[in-house]
């Protein structure tokens, strides 16, 4: 093995940069040299390759985003598409950043192509099996943190309730985590399964208790992720209504943060995280792995360990079994994260 590429994919993450810079420099240690694949699947198919040098990379992990690019690849999903691409590799061992949708290509390229590919996880969303943080999430956490003790600045001048919507349309990781860490009174994700009278009710009764008696609140953040049957804009519109005609007319107001969470330089975290999850990469490579994902503190068993006690090696196909069940609710880790939160949810309100 003389040569490898990397590509990116599927949605961006904070810290992408920063895993291609220590796959360039981890790879050039061994003698090896790296080629990046432009946006994605599809430039993979497109055979648009480029070589990657150490100088080249060397400033790149402070930025958010991906230099490589990233795209949805319809014509990835075929079998043609995918012996395409495997064909472009010339025997070319591959690593796959990205989240579900990557590493479930990455796990087809391998069974179906016979390509050598190991994946590395990059969701902001913190939703992948096995590994117990994604790259991106610390910086996505600390952005939403830091947006939301704005919003509580300006919501306790005013006297108002905030409804922040945070990303995670499958995964409620991010609201959970960040309700905690800002302070907010209620958190709403979709693995709670509550129905939307139910959701409605609760507010009201939390607005009742937070801005009433003998010391009132001066604010309520409340933080919803996408995923949440509910839309944001009827919530608002119906907890304005509550207030309007039981609480003197408190004003609601929401908040989207959307795509700007992805954004940003990554975090020290993200930095670490990516680098060592990539020299874990590259070591699988010259060790013969293939069709695996490296795992950073995974709370999964049946792992195979690295060099690094923090990173672990998995099966891709368990990876993606976990991943399954982790967004349909039957992992242990959902559940758990679940009952966290019913714990935390009389806390934060007080």
């Amino acid at each position: 093995m003389r040569r490898i590429a990397v590509l990116t994919s599927g949605g961006d993450a904070p810290g992408m940069n920063a895993a291609i810079r220590a796959i360039v420099k981890a790879a050039t240690r061994h003698g090896l040299e790296v080629f990046g694949v432009e946006n994605g699947y599809d430039g993979l198919i497109d055979g648009r390759m480029a070589p990657l040098q150490p100088r080249e990379v060397d400033p790149i992990g402070a930025f958010g985003g991906t230099i490589l690019g990233s795209a949805r690849s319809g014509r990835f999903r075929t079998e043609e598409g995918r012996a395409l691409a495997a064909s472009h590799l010339q025997d070319m061992p591959l690593i796959v950043i990205g989240g579900n949708g990557s590493l479930t290509g990455a796990h087809l390229l391998a069974t179906q192509t016979g390509t050598r590919v190991v994946g590395m996880p990059a969701s902001i969303d913190n939703d992948i099996g096995c590994t117990g943080l994604c790259i991106g999430v610390d910086t996505a956490l600390n952005t939403i943190v830091q947006a939301t003790d704005r919003v509580a600045d300006t919501a306790r001048a005013h006297r108002r309730v905030f409804v922040i919507e945070v990303m995670g349309r499958h995964c409620g990781y991010l609201a959970m985590a960040s309700a905690v860490a800002a302070g907010a009174e209620a958190c709403l994700i979709r693995e709670q399964g509550k129905a939307e009278q139910k959701i409605l009710n609760d507010l009201k009764a939390l607005l009742h208790v937070s801005l009433t008696g003998d010391s009132p609140k001066r604010k309520v953040l409340i933080i919803k992720a996408e995923g949440v049957q509910l839309p944001t804009e009827r919530l608002v519109s119906e907890l304005q209504a509550y207030t309007d005609a039981q609480l003197g007319g408190v004003d609601v107001r929401a908040t989207v943060l959307g795509h700007v969470v992805r954004g940003g330089a990554p975090s020290y975290q993200d930095r670490m995280i990516a680098g060592r999850l990539a020299i874990g990469a590259v070591e699988a490579l010259l060790q013969g792995s293939t069709d695996r994902m490296v795992a950073w503190q995974p709370w999964s068993e049946g792992g195979v360990p690295t060099s690094d006690p923090s990173v672990v090696l998995f099966e891709l196909e368990h990876v993606l079994r976990e991943t399954e069940a982790l967004l349909d609710g039957t992992s242990p880790v959902t559940r758990r994260r679940v009952r966290m939160m019913e714990t935390y949810e009389g806390v934060i309100a007080l």
